[in-house]
C-alpha cells in the first residue's frame, strides 16, 4: 500500500521555532503517533532552507541495520566520523533503546557543532541523572496521533465535519491507520495494525521495561481504563474490582501497571481540582486514552458513551494546544459539581463543558450549573456537537467539531 505522508505543520514549526538553538530537542509521544515521520518532514524543510545532505544524519536505532549503533560507543564513534565542517543535524530516533544513551548524547551536545534531535517512546526518557545532568538544556515536543484537524486535512474538502468525525471515532487517529482506513473498507487490516501497535507497546515498552510478570494482569488493567474514560476512578476502585473477578490485584500493583501505561503515553490522567479551595485533589482521577481506536481494540463493538469519547477527545485536544488540564470541583447550592476541563494556559484559565447535545432545556442547564459558581471573569465554554453559536450570558456555546477543526 502507498503510504501517504501527512503533514503535521504544528509539529514542524515547533521544531524550527527551536532550530539551532543551543538544547536538545526532544519529541515524546506513543509508538506511531508519527515521529519518525515527523523527522523526515522537518528534514525536507532544512533541505529547502539550504541544509545540505552531508550535515544530516538520521539514524533509526529500531531498525536491523543499525543494530550496532546500541552500544553508545560504537554510536557516538559513527556520529563524530560522519561530522563535516560547520553546523551539523543529527537525529536519534527511538533512542531510549540505547543503553546509557545519554553518555553518547550529552558528548556530542557538549561539541556545540551539532543540532541534536530525539525521539522517545516512554517518559523515562527525561527521569534520572540524565534529566538532571541536562537541565536546562533540552525542550520537551509532546507529539500525539492525528488532531481532528489533521485528519481533515488528511480528506480535504470532501466530507462533511460530521462525517469525517464519525470515521474519526469508528477507527483510529494514528497516521499510518489513517492510510489503512482510507484503502480498505473491511476493518480486518486496521484492526491487525492496532494490534501490532497494542503488542509491541505492552510488550517492549512495558512488560520488558519494568520486568512485569503478568501480561494478563496487566491486560485486564488496560481494558477496565478504556472501558472507564471519562468516569472517576481510583486505584482502590480497579483493585477492588478485580478482586471481586476473581484476579486478587493490590493497589500498588495496580498503581505500578498505571504508571506504566502513562510513562508509555496510552492513557493520560486528569486530577481533579478544587476550584474554591485552590488545591488538587488526591482522589478520584479520570483517565483518558491515546487513540479510540486502540479502545476499540480492546473492548471490540462494546457500546461507550458518545458523550465520554468526545470528553476524551476534546481533553487530547487541550493537551496539544499545551494546556495543562484538570478536572474541576466547584460547589453549588451545597452539592459538589463538576467542570469537565479546567485548562490553564499562558494567559490564566479556561473552563470547559462538554456535551454531545445540549438539546433540551435540562441538559442545558445541567452543563451551564457548575459555571454559576465561579466568580472570576475567565473564558467559559460549552463544546457540543449541536451546530450554531450562541451566547448564555457570556457563556460561549460553540459546536466542538468547528473548534476541533481549528
Amino acid at each position: 500500500m502507498t503510504k501517504k505522508l501527512i503533514n503535521r505543520p504544528v509539529y514542524i514549526n515547533k521544531l524550527l521555532a527551536f532550530k539551532d538553538a543551543d538544547v536538545i530537542k526532544i519529541i515524546t509521544g506513543i509508538r506511531r503517533c508519527g515521529k519518525s515521520t515527523l523527522f523526515s518532514l522537518y528534514i525536507d524543510e532544512l533541505r529547502k532552507k539550504g541544509i545540505r545532505q552531508n550535515q544530516i544524519q538520521f539514524i533509526k536505532l529500531e531498525e536491523i541495520e543499525n543494530e550496532k549503533f546500541l552500544d553508545y560507543r560504537e554510536l557516538y564513534r559513527h556520529i563524530t566520523a560522519n561530522l563535516t565542517e560547520g553546523r551539523n543535524y543529527v537525529f536519534l530516533d527511538e533512542i531510549q533503546n540505547v543503553p546509557d544513551f545519554q553518555k553518547a548524547v550529552r558528548s556530542l551536545f557538549e561539541k556545540g557543532n551539532i543540532d541534536i534531535y530525539l525521539t522517545g517512546s516512554n517518559s523515562q526518557l527525561q527521569s534520572g541523572q540524565w534529566a538532571t545532568s541536562i537541565a536546562g538544556r533540552y525542550v520537551e515536543i509532546k507529539m500525539f496521533p492525528l488532531s481532528f484537524a489533521e485528519f481533515v486535512s488528511f480528506y480535504g474538502n470532501k466530507y462533511s465535519l460530521d462525517k469525517i468525525y464519525s470515521d474519526y471515532i469508528a477507527g483510529s487517529s494514528f497516521p499510518y491507520a489513517v492510510n489503512i482506513m482510507s484503502q480498505n473498507d473491511s476493518g480486518i487490516a486496521l484492526n491487525s495494525y492496532l494490534e501490532g501497535i497494542y503488542n509491541t507497546i505492552l510488550l517492549k515498552d512495558i512488560i520488558e521495561n519494568r520486568k512485569f510478570s503478568s501480561e494478563g494482569r496487566l491486560n485486564r488493567v488496560i481494558r477496565f481504563i478504556a472501558d472507564s474514560i471519562g468516569s472517576e476512578i481510583s486505584v482502590k476502585k480497579i483493585s477492588d474490582t478485580m478482586t471481586s473477578d476473581g484476579v486478587k490485584m493490590q493497589p500498588a500493583t495496580v498503581e505500578g501497571y498505571i504508571d506504566a501505561l502513562m510513562d508509555s503515553y496510552v492513557i493520560y490522567k486528569a486530577e481533579r481540582y478544587d476550584v474554591k479551595g485552590k488545591r488538587i485533589l488526591k482522589t478520584l482521577n479520570k483517565y483518558y486514552i491515546a487513540d479510540i481506536g486502540i479502545r476499540k481494540f480492546l473492548l471490540g463493538n462494546k457500546g461507550a458513551d458518545q458523550g465520554h469519547i468526545l470528553e476524551n477527545i476534546v481533553y487530547l485536544e487541550l493537551l496539544r494546544r499545551s494546556r495543562k488540564v484538570y478536572i474541576g470541583k466547584v460547589r453549588h447550592n451545597n452539592k459538589d459539581v463538576e467542570i469537565d476541563f479546567i485548562a490553564e494556559t499562558a494567559e490564566g484559565i479556561e473552563y470547559y463543558q462538554v456535551a454531545d447535545t445540549v438539546n433540551g432545556d435540562e441538559t442545558l442547564v445541567r452543563e451551564l450549573t457548575p459555571f454559576k459558581s465561579l466568580k472570576d471573569n475567565y473564558p467559559k465554554f460549552i463544546l457540543t456537537r449541536d451546530y450554531g453559536r450562541i451566547d448564555h450570558n457570556g457563556i460561549k456555546q460553540v459546536n466542538v467539531l468547528e473548534w476541533l477543526a481549528e
